[in-house]
């Protein structure tokens, strides 16, 4: 059993935080939104094996569940999208492969698409990202890359 003082000086141990920083991969020092983004991968790919219905309801869950636990997670670090917290890029990455058959190309493809339109968060995403406060705001512009990441990959798969 931990003490106050070690849960206090490693605030990840905590369930919301241990979610908000993607299973820790959110505490690397370099791109941790990079690192966000690869943890869910294998999810991805868990989920595009199951149901498309099941698939769909974990990523809704996801998302509204990461409104609350961003929200929770900034609050206690009183850092608005902390670096760290990297639960968006999950939910994102899961949005970005909803009905797409995962194979080496779509893997690929959809994680260079959806770190593109994070990272350089053109038109509506980088809208999204300067009028959204909170969790809604941590969470709405990924959700948005996710949502161009699945155009961009069924434009993929209709020409290949």
């Amino acid at each position: 059993m931990l003490t106050a003082e070690q849960r206090k000086a490693a605030p990840w141990l905590h369930p919301v935080h241990f979610l908000s920083f993607g299973f820790g991969s959110g505490l690397m020092p370099k791109a941790p939104g990079t690192f966000g983004s690869l943890v869910a991968l294998p999810l991805v790919w868990v989920l595009t094996n199951s149901s498309l219905y099941l698939f769909i309801i974990i990523t809704v869950v996801a998302c509204l569940a990461g409104i609350g636990l961003c929200q929770y997670t900034a609050q206690k670090l009183q850092v608005h999208d902390h670096g760290a917290i990297v639960w968006d890029e999950i939910a994102g990455m899961l949005v970005a492969f909803i009905a797409i058959p995962f194979t080496w190309d779509t893997a690929l493809l959809g994680f260079l698409l959806f770190r593109y339109f994070d990272i350089a968060k053109p038109s509506l995403i980088g809208i999204i990202d300067k009028r959204f406060d909170g969790g809604l705001g941590i969470m709405a512009d990924d959700i948005v890359a996710g949502l161009c990441t699945l155009v961009s990959l069924q434009i993929y798969l209709a020409v290949i």
